[in-house]
């Protein structure tokens, strides 16, 4: 018989998550995650996607991975250290490595296995990582499994940073200390501080870690915050998620030779679970070549981050500070979040909402992702929903 113990923990806690307005119902999409997507036969404007340049829908990338799954199969068929790694596998990293301007690359399943498979393959008990505290649940999660000293940092604060890596390093504690940092981060779309960052490392002798998923492909010529920064050659890791900007599946870990080569022998993802499929990567390729040929798609990008932005702060809501295309409407209370996302569903915007505890209690918000694939009218439209919504919410006066 099942347990009853499990039973009534999974009733309880469901329900308790369902009456704080903090339960997640998940939708099912009947289209593709373009700009306008398809949901229980509704059409609606899709504002809830990583899709950042609609390469997810492009032809030139259907078109790579069809012919890359004609060639090599719709799988790899064992991991990358037996025989999963196929030409198209090494191809990829060396184009990565060629777009991050680093020595070499290795790519993963996701950029969630990024982050466990690098930290934990390079740290350990004996030493210290410097996280900031807003950093991605991946991150945190690899920290944690490293069993290094996580050291929490306030957001973006380099003088709590100097602080406590002075602390770290002088305690001498540790063998190794360790700066991590998201490149952008996700929920507020700020950007971290990395030339400051940067500097505090290089004074204490600390290894840095800058995770881009949310910078790869937008910002740096699409090369990411570190490349934005001209910081290419002074950060150690650099990690990339390859199913945001560039469309697909997977994630990377780029950095000089020597790292890349340890990854491969020592991180368990790369170790114990089968590769991207040929399709994925081939994709990833063609949206590589795709970014390194032409900034039309980051310039369409942007122009609709800023419509979006400015429209948006015109009709009198808060969306925080962001520096990206990430772009929070902060309600505050979960409930009434869950709500006006809700209304948004029924006047045709899709914008889901994030509450704790993904973001910090009463900072509940609908998190807007424009995308180069949205046309004017589309965001116009949603515009006018929002403040229609606003009102009867009573959110804006």
């Amino acid at each position: 018989m099942p347990s009853h113990v499990l039973e009534n923990f999974l009733k309880e806690n469901l329900a308790d998550l369902k009456n704080k307005g903090l339960y997640n119902e998940i939708d099912t999409l009947e289209s593709a995650n373009g700009p306008v997507i398809k949901i229980n036969g509704r059409e609606l404007i899709n504002l809830s996607s990583n899709n950042y340049l609609g390469l997810a829908t492009d032809d030139r990338m259907i078109d790579a991975c069809v012919d890359a799954t004609k060639k090599y199969g719709v799988g790899a068929g064992a991991v990358r250290t037996i025989n999963g790694t196929l030409a198209v596998h090494i191809e990829l990293e060396e184009k990565l490595a060629e777009f991050k301007h680093t020595e070499a690359a290795i790519a993963y399943q996701s950029g969630f296995n990024c982050n466990m498979a690098a930290i934990s393959a390079v740290m350990d008990k004996n030493d210290a990582i410097l996280s900031d505290e807003l950093n991605h649940a991946s991150i945190i999660d690899g920290c944690r499994l490293s069993k290094a000293k996580i050291i929490r940092v306030n957001h973006s604060d380099m003088d709590d940073l100097r602080a406590k890596a002075k602390e770290a390093k002088e305690s001498g504690l540790y063998n190794k200390i360790m700066v991590i940092t998201d490149g952008v981060f996700s929920m507020d779309g700020d950007v971290a501080k990395l030339p400051e960052i940067v500097e505090i490392a290089e004074e204490f002798d600390l290894m840095t870690y800058v995770d881009d998923a949310h910078g790869s492909g937008v910002l740096g010529k699409g090369a990411g915050t570190v490349k934005h920064f001209g910081l290419s050659d002074r950060v150690d890791f650099q990690i990339g998620t390859l199913s945001k900007a560039i469309g697909v599946v997977g994630g990377y870990v780029a950095g000089r030779k020597d790292l890349i080569d340890w990854l491969k022998v020592q991180s368990r993802p790369f170790l114990f679970s089968t590769s991207i499929t040929p399709g994925s990567a081939a994709a990833c390729i063609e949206a590589i070549d795709i970014l390194s040929n032409s900034m039309e798609l980051q310039d369409k990008l942007w122009d609709n981050v800023h419509n979006l932005k400015d429209g948006l702060k015109k009709i009198g809501f808060d969306i925080g500070n962001s520096e990206t295309p990430i772009t929070p409407v902060i309600i505050g209370d979960e409930k009434k979040t869950q709500e006006f996302s809700k209304r948004l569903n029924e006047e045709g915007v899709y914008a889901k909402s994030i509450v704790f505890p993904t973001v910090p209690r009463g900072t509940g918000r609908v998190r807007n992702m424009p995308s180069a694939a949205h046309t004017k009218e589309m965001l116009d439209q949603a515009l006018s929903v929002y403040e229609k919504v606003g009102k009867e919410l009573g959110i804006l006066n």
